[in-house]
């Protein structure tokens, strides 16, 4: 898998950029490939999510063709896009497959993660949390013809306030967390964002 490392792009240029990497790679012209990029401030929101969950002011707010709920975008977070054909790796649950890779890359970090099953008939617990109940991890993708696209966010050090505006990922009760804060907890330094992404390309398989 292609690494593709960039700085900040605004939601809706890489929205349209998404599309044409989707077609690339359903055509064969291009490999499978993970984009590592972040964000100006905004809120994105899958077609399940109530207008309740969303802020009454402020931020911008856009609705998205992935899975899951609100979660929120900005600088200090990386955001992974990836586009990849799940046909030609055979009989495989990406979801998972992304939530252990960000265990794995972040554990590398000094930071220990879990991933949580949903029990059965309650709100997706699909992403990366802390021992303790934590969230740090957002995940929503979509499938189109065999080929993935949207991905996941991963909370470095972005202003963790703008969480309290709105519910996040449709849990009413979930507190996000940060690298930063986690690092503040323990004592330790904040990982920077290329030590990041290199731990994460790594456990992904991406250079």
């Amino acid at each position: 898998m292609q690494r593709v490392d960039l700085g900040e792009v605004e939601y809706d240029v890489a929205g349209k950029q998404m599309q044409e990497w989707v077609e690339e790679r359903q055509t064969g012209a291009a490999e499978d490939r993970l984009f590592l990029l972040s964000h100006p401030p905004v809120i994105t929101y899958g077609s399940r999510t109530v207008p309740s969950d969303l802020p009454v002011q402020g931020i911008q707010t856009v609705a998205v063709d992935r899975g899951g709920f609100a979660t929120y975008h900005g600088p200090g977070q990386l955001v992974g896009y990836l586009v990849i054909d799940v046909k030609r790796r055979g009989v495989v649950d990406v979801v998972r497959w992304v939530e252990d890779g960000l265990v794995e890359a972040l554990g590398s970090l000094g930071f220990p993660l879990v991933r949580r099953e949903t029990p059965k008939g309650a709100s997706s617990l699909v992403g990366v949390w802390t021992a303790d109940g934590r969230k740090l991890c957002s995940i929503g993708m979509r499938i189109r013809k065999g080929v993935t696209s949207h991905g996941f966010s991963v909370n470095v050090a972005p202003d963790m306030s703008v969480f309290h505006t709105f519910t996040t990922c449709g849990l009413h009760d979930v507190t996000m967390v940060s690298l930063a804060e986690l690092a503040a907890e323990n004592g330790v330094p904040v990982p920077s964002d290329a030590a990041v992404r290199d731990a994460i390309a790594h456990s992904l398989g991406a250079a």
